[in-house]
This record gives C-alpha cells, sequence and structure tokens, in this order.
C-alpha cells in the first residue's frame, strides 16, 4: 500500500529521502521502485531518470545541485527586497502625511488588545502618564500577593504625582491579608471599596481611557478612548462606589441582624433569584465551599430543613428588607 508522502521543502529533506539519495550515490543509480517512498527526491532534481535504462534512477551530484539550490534562496531573498522598496516608496509620502496630524487625531477610539501580555503593557504605558485619577474595578476576589507586589511601584508613582486612586473589589477581599497590607503601605489619595457584586473590570485612567475585558477568558481587551463611552463606563464606577463600603477600617466579625451577616444577605438574595451554589460562588468572588458553609449557616438560622423552605423562610424573614 502507498502512503502520501508529506510535502516539505528541500533544506528538510525527509529521512527516506536522505537514505534513498545517500543510496544512489554510493551505487551511481537507485532502482525506481526503490525510490517510491520518496517522490521528493525527483520534485527537487535530486534524482533524474536515467536515459539509458528506464529501471533506473541517476543522482545529480551535491555539488551541482547546492550553488544551484542557493541561487534560488537569493533570487528569492531579491524579490522580497524588491518588495520592500516599493513598499516603502508608496507609504513613506503617507507617513509623512499622518504624522502631521494632531495626537488626537492619529488616537483609535476602539482599539483590540489580544494577549495578557500586550493588555498589561498598554494599562502600564498610559498609568506611567496619569496625573489625574485611575479608577479600577476588579471582579473575582482578591489579587494575588504576586501581582500586587508587581502593581505597587507603579502606583505609589502615580499617587506621587498627585493622582488619585480609587478600587472596587467584592466582600471576599476584606479578608485578604495581602490586600490590606498592599493599601496599608500606599502613601497618597487611594482608597478601596467593597460590594457583595460588581461588574467585569475595568480600568479608567485620567478619563480618558479605559480597559474592559473582550472575551470571558480576558485574553482579548478593548483600549477605549471614545469620551461618551468612557463617560458612561465613568458613571457605572461612581454608582457602584455609592453603594460600597470602605474597605478601611475592617471587622474581625462582619455586623450581624437577626444572626445573619451581610454576606448571608447577599446570598439569600441571589437563592431568591434561583441560582445554584456555583453561580451564587462566582458572583460574589468566594469559592463552592465557602458559599455552601454561609448556606449551611444561613438555614441553620431561620430554621429550614431544606432548599425549598429556605428560600420561603427568607421571604418571609425580612432580611432582605434589611440589606436594601
Amino acid at each position: 500500500m502507498t502512503h502520501e508522502h508529506p510535502p516539505h521543502p528541500v533544506e528538510k529533506l525527509c529521512e527516506a529521502g536522505l537514505r534513498v539519495y545517500a543510496q544512489a550515490l554510493r551505487e551511481g543509480h537507485v532502482a525506481v521502485e526503490d525510490a517510491e517512498a520518496a517522490p521528493c527526491l525527483t520534485r527537487f532534481g535530486l534524482l533524474h531518470p536515467d536515459f539509458e535504462d528506464s529501471r533506473w534512477l541517476k543522482p545529480a551530484p551535491p555539488a551541482v545541485l547546492l550553488p544551484r539550490l542557493l541561487r534560488g534562496i537569493e533570487d528569492e531573498v531579491a524579490r522580497h527586497r524588491r518588495r520592500e522598496r516599493e513598499l516603502a516608496e508608496i507609504f513613506e509620502p503617507l507617513m509623512a502625511l499622518d504624522a502631521d496630524r494632531s495626537p488626537a487625531a492619529q488616537s483609535s477610539a476602539l482599539t483590540v488588545l489580544s494577549g495578557t501580555g500586550p493588555i498589561n503593557a498598554a494599562i502600564q504605558h498610559v498609568m506611567a502618564e496619569a496625573t489625574q485619577e485611575i479608577l479600577t474595578i476588579q471582579p473575582g476576589g482578591a489579587r494575588s500577593a504576586a501581582a500586587l507586589a508587581e502593581s505597587y511601584a507603579q502606583e505609589q508613582a502615580m499617587l506621587d504625582r498627585g493622582a488619585r486612586m480609587r478600587t472596587l473589589y467584592q466582600h471576599t477581599t476584606r479578608y485578604a491579608h495581602a490586600v490590606l497590607d498592599h493599601f496599608g503601605r500606599l502613601r497618597g489619595d487611594v482608597e478601596a471599596r467593597t460590594l457583595s457584586e460588581v461588574t467585569d473590570r475595568l480600568v479608567v485612567i485620567d478619563r480618558s481611557v479605559a480597559f474592559i475585558p473582550a472575551n470571558a477568558e480576558r485574553t482579548l481587551a478593548l483600549e477605549i478612548r471614545h469620551p461618551s463611552v468612557i463617560a458612561y463606563l465613568t458613571t457605572t464606577f461612581e454608582r457602584q462606589w455609592n453603594l460600597a463600603t470602605p474597605l478601611f477600617p475592617t471587622a474581625a466579625q462582619q455586623p450581624q441582624e437577626n444572626g445573619v451577616t451581610a454576606r448571608q444577605r447577599a446570598i439569600a438574595a441571589l437563592l431568591v433569584e434561583g441560582e445554584t451554589d456555583a453561580r451564587i460562588a462566582e458572583r460574589l468572588g468566594m469559592n463552592v465551599r465557602t458559599c455552601r458553609a454561609h448556606i449551611a449557616k444561613l438555614a441553620a438560622t431561620l430554621g429550614s430543613a431544606n432548599r425549598a423552605q429556605l428560600g420561603f423562610l427568607i421571604g418571609r424573614s425580612q432580611i432582605l428588607d434589611q440589606e436594601q
């Protein structure tokens, strides 16, 4: 049975091709059927038919082949260089026209950024020039100690320039020592607050540039410079900020009303909406095990024997009215 020979360039000659070509050089020729495993040899001109006997293929001398192949590469390089010159001739006068425009005219209202590295680099580049304010929403629980340490120097430099820094986290962050230590070290006009739920990640710098995720994996982001969109995002931040609780001072225990903590009331509201444990944990920035522990405590406080009864007891207890 004949197997399909995968295509490849001459500089990546296959093992079968090397073996058959070496045999042909040693013996002066090779049988046609022996060369069927390496059809690339005839395609590249390494083997050619023996005009005196069609049963054989004869090898082309390597000393002749190599200069011919090198000339082909040189010709290809020359073609690329000609193309470079032609493109330069076309675009150089256009680039000169573009350089005459103002920076405001050159900036794009919407830029797609791909990859975590380029996204972070773009944010850091704009932050390095910030002089007024940075607004940030950080969903999904606390940031890692390594990420906080990496951002400390740039954040402090921005605060030293007189800029203001406001950050929104979820309530689960209130018990993250790395975050508390980070904000305790920063000097300047800096404040953090928390909510049970926040929107997706948002960074607004000097109210002129904003960054938001463009996919669920956060491997794509949008860099936004359109004033109307930035105004909308800033308003969204401010409305959440006004509802949030300052991160400092923190208490060792959450305040309770009728034995129900604020976090348990937030969970109760989502239980009434019909959310699953996994979805509640995701929305409130905690792991599922912690979420279920809070649900169990809530059920014990309200005297619920099962999930269906818990929803009824939540409504009757008026704890959601207290949250409101």
